[in-house]
């Protein structure tokens, strides 16, 4: 940590999952560095869980030699962003902040423009004008791959041929990135996120949704009737890699730009019914749920891919990076955090 000392850093989608999640790492690291967080809180998914997460972010600075700004905003809003980059100055920005889920680009094609397209936009140009910036990491997703045959995927692959909106504004942002850093010389890293959970994870992600519903007593959809792998990564295993990556701004590559993409996954694919069956045994386990979960099977949904599988000799290469958190042991943490949310909240309420 100690290569944040005294940086400041601007961590966008600061409320969500991973940038929570990166942010506590920050605070609970030793520096001085200075922390600046911004998040539009949008109600995407319920905003209380945001809440949670930024209660728990002031408690944490109160122990922590940072310092730590919240900005409730939108990425969109081109003068906010400006103006941030021109009080704070960041040097390391982290650009998180996205609309997220593959099967909501379908219905609200709009939010991803607006955020993902033009709030990256806007980022980029800021990045551009600001003084002292060093490194630009930013997310993008394996959602690029597409339905691509060959695995495991490899940053070398051709990805040319989204399947849904989202993954084509990811694909659009790593080639506006590359744009950036070639035109003006910013050191620009892209991540390609390879299915993250974790506790205070994403509602709409699967694995919350299963859990939700088991609880509820209903079935849960199970697509392309379970025969779908899945790259999980453990939420701790990526703010590692996020850390590592945003300390090494992009070098020069072969054509002179500062520019670098890398898979971040657990590089080990799951079955979906094998995910099922370790996520029941940890609620049951936890008293969440007493048995298995009611099943409906149903075909593959528009947008989604048959697997995902990260190739990520590259990132252990440069950076050591190796994901360690099995999905038993990532799992049964998430399976005790929700008990104490929402079950044992309720509980006391009562």
């Amino acid at each position: 940590m100690k290569q944040f000392n005294g940086k400041t850093i601007l961590v966008t989608g600061g409320a969500g999952f991973i940038g929570f999640h990166l942010i506590r790492t920050l605070l609970a690291g030793g520096t001085d560095a200075k922390i600046v967080a911004l998040d539009n809180l949008n109600d995407y998914y319920d905003p209380a869980l945001k809440d949670e997460r930024l209660r728990l972010l002031a408690e944490d600075v109160q122990a922590s030699s940072c310092t730590y700004t919240f900005i409730k905003g939108d990425l969109a809003d081109a003068d906010l962003i400006k103006g941030i980059f021109a009080e704070y100055k960041p040097q390391i920005v982290v650009n998180l902040a996205a609309q997220a889920g593959v099967r909501y680009s379908i219905t609200n094609p709009d939010a991803y423009i607006q955020s993902n397209l033009i709030g990256f936009y806007n980022i980029l140009e800021a990045c551009r004008h600001g003084a002292g910036l060093e490194h630009l990491v930013f997310a993008s997703s394996s959602s690029v791959y597409g339905s691509n045959e060959k695995v495991p995927y490899s940053e070398s692959d051709m990805v040319d041929n989204p399947v849904s909106l989202y993954a084509a504004t990811k694909k659009s942002n790593e080639l506006m990135a590359h744009s950036y850093a070639k035109l003006y010389g910013i050191p620009a890293t892209g991540l390609r996120f390879f299915t993250v959970y974790g506790p205070l994870g994403r509602p709409d992600m699967a694995y919350f949704g299963f859990t939700n519903l088991m609880v509820a007593g209903k079935p849960i959809k199970i697509y392309n009737n379970g025969d779908l792998y899945r790259d999980f990564t453990y939420v701790d295993d990526i703010v590692r890699g996020i850390l590592s990556v945003m300390a090494s701004p992009a070098k020069p590559n072969e054509q002179g730009v500062p520019y670098e993409i890398y898979n971040i996954g657990n590089n080990r694919p799951e079955s979906l019914m094998d995910f099922i069956s370790i996520l029941e045994n940890c609620l049951m386990k936890e008293g969440i749920i007493t048995e298995p979960a009611k099943k409906e099977y149903l075909p593959m949904q528009p947008g989604d891919v048959y697997q995902t599988y990260a190739d990520t000799s590259k990132l252990e290469r440069d950076f050591g990076f190796k994901p360690a958190t099995p999905l038993s042991e990532g799992l049964a943490r998430f399976a005790s955090w929700y008990r104490s949310y929402h079950m044992d909240k309720e509980s006391s309420s009562q």
